[in-house]
């Protein structure tokens, strides 16, 4: 029977590696993102590799428009049986110090609550079944907090907090919850062409390098952890223990 996934966040990086490695496994692919026109051209790339993909344009930063994106999918793609949620947002890094209550509300919106919306919808479901997976990934500041890169940090780290609760609930009944931090620049994606191009500055202790990932990596991760459903999480690549 086929199945379907739901990638939040699709982009040209890891969105769209893990929209090819799931459909390759016989999924259904439904790509949400905010701006429409990449969001057709993956859909068509993928289709054009055998893959049946569906574009739904959508503000992930509106939360109380998500029940309707979620109906949209299941419309026409069937039940959602494994959700993928990895934004990017190429905003700038806001020090803790100057982080207000109204910024820091965006990212909420982004980070905790429209996952939270999406759990509450699609989870009952996959119980009820007895299979469904959520998987979400999380920038390295989710677990270790850096001198003036704040903002989605403390957002990321309430949702690490609230997956991890979740994963020890539903394991279960048959719903697996995971999540990647990834300690690294997504190769191909708006947040690794934002920080290479200066137009997304980020200043990192001295000696401190940003090492890259190949998006395909972290989606064959994904798939092993979807079919092993051992872990709740990894890091890649690993923090360095050391103090810098």
């Amino acid at each position: 029977m086929s199945r379907t996934i739901a990638v939040f966040g699709a982009g040209t990086g890891l969105g769209s590696a893990i929209a090819d490695r799931f459909g390759r496994e016989g999924y259904r692919v439904a790509l949400v993102a905010r701006r429409p026109g990449p969001l057709q051209d993956l859909a068509r790339k993928l289709n054009a590799d055998g893959i049946d993909a569906h574009a739904f344009p959508a503000d992930l930063t509106a939360t109380t428009d998500i029940p309707a994106v979620l109906t949209a999918i299941e419309e026409t793609a069937g039940p959602i049986d494994v959700v993928e949620y990895a934004p990017i947002t190429t905003a700038p890094f806001v020090p803790a110090a100057e982080l207000t209550a109204e910024t820091m509300r965006r990212y909420l919106d982004l980070y905790l609550f429209t996952p939270m919306a999406i759990v509450g919808a699609v989870v009952p479901g996959m119980i009820e079944r007895g299979d469904g997976a959520i998987l979400v990934t999380h920038g390295a500041s989710a677990i270790a907090p850096m001198p003036g890169m704040s903002g989605v940090g403390p957002a990321m780290a309430a949702a690490r907090n609230y997956l991890g609760s979740l994963h020890g609930e539903l394991a279960t009944r048959g719903v697996y919850v995971g999540t990647i931090n990834v300690n690294a620049l997504v190769r191909g994606s708006a947040g690794h062409r934002a920080i290479t191009s200066g137009e997304l500055p980020v200043t990192l202790p001295p000696g401190v390098e940003l090492p890259s990932v190949a998006p395909e990596d972290l989606a064959e991760r994904y798939w092993e952890m979807v079919t092993t459903r051992k872990d709740f999480e990894f890091t890649i690549p690993a923090l360095d223990p050391r103090p810098h």
